[in-house]
């Protein structure tokens, strides 16, 4: 069966462009064809192993270039697994909302069985990266299993399913702080420092996983600005809809919360100057979102949440960068 690109997928992305016509429903089930999602997720748990190697003063070694890929490929996966797990739970819904009528299982090109094996393989594929890192990395990973089965039902029992999206995408920084302050795990001849080495979290780490969790509160909310006339015929609650009119000071709000946040993780992790400018530029980026916003523009709303990896890497970025001097 012939797919034609999402709505809010690029026109022009690789998935629609280059992928086998017989894996393109596969690829976009997990939104492969729309990487942004890939992004948000994986830029916490980068930022929260450069946080612990600055905080901690760890060389940067083939354990830490590990943590980088694989957290890269576990992203990847896991965002997928996430991605069908709740198409499946939403199947219905989605097939009263324009923007996913077309996703593969209301459209009926992947079967619910299907999908959930392709769960299962991304997760097992995932399962054998977390192994490879330390016993509180691998104990982490598997408590975050339940705030990703959680989220497809939180928009029918509260108004902030984004508040629980922002939970379960930023858990990766208190998974990469813990990861980058251990050795591994079942694979410990890769490190230097040995076998079964737990990893901790420090106040640092918390805080900056609190902050990711108000920036996805902030751009997941303009995200939903898509769907407020869908959602309302749907019964969908959102926070895009709880704050109504008031969404723009209420994302503002967000964002504030999140530049405050970040900024006392890296206060207390002992981060350089730097940061700070980075932190500047991070805090920048998220008023010209708020300033741009405007609540009727869906187009608009797409394109100022995907700059949210812009803002992401700008934050990594003065994370990583901390220790230059002027």
């Amino acid at each position: 069966m012939s797919t034609a690109p999402l709505p809010d997928a690029a026109r022009q992305n690789w998935v629609d462009r280059y992928a086998p016509e017989g894996l393109k429903p596969w690829l976009k089930l997990g939104r492969f064809d729309r990487p942004i999602g890939i992004w948000l997720l994986l830029l916490p748990g980068w930022q929260g192993i450069m946080l612990a190697l600055n905080q901690y003063d760890r060389p940067f070694g083939f354990y830490e270039l590990w943590l980088i890929a694989g957290f890269a490929i576990g992203a990847s996966l896991m965002r997928g697994a996430g991605c069908a797990v709740n198409d499946i739970v939403d199947r219905d819904f989605d097939a009263q909302v324009a923007r996913t009528a077309m996703r593969p299982i209301p459209a009926g090109q992947i079967s619910v069985k299907q999908a959930w094996a392709f769960v299962a393989g991304l997760c097992l594929i995932s399962l054998c990266i977390l192994l490879s890192m330390n016993l509180t990395s691998v104990l982490l990973g598997a408590l975050s299993l339940g705030l990703v089965a959680a989220y497809p039902f939180m928009k029918r029992i509260t108004w902030w399913p984004q508040a629980w999206l922002g939970l379960t995408f930023n858990w990766g920084a208190l998974l990469g702080f813990a990861a980058a302050t251990g050795g591994l795990f079942s694979l410990g001849w890769l490190h230097a420092e040995g076998l079964n080495q737990m990893g901790h979290l420090a106040l640092s780490a918390l805080l900056l996983y609190a902050g990711g969790v108000f920036w996805t509160l902030g751009y997941d909310t303009i995200y939903a600005l898509q769907d407020i006339e869908d959602d309302v015929m749907a019964g969908v609650k959102s926070s895009a809809r709880r704050l109504g009119s008031q969404v723009k000071p209420g994302v503002a709000v967000f964002y504030v919360l999140a530049v405050l946040l970040a900024g006392a993780a890296g206060f207390t992790a002992g981060l350089g100057p730097v940061f700070y400018v980075g932190l500047a530029a991070y805090a920048l980026h998220l008023a010209w979102q708020v300033k741009a916003l405007k609540p009727e523009d869906g187009v608009l709303a797409l394109r100022l949440f995907k700059s949210n990896r812009e803002a992401g890497l700008i934050l990594l970025a003065a994370i990583a960068f901390n220790g230059l001097a002027f």
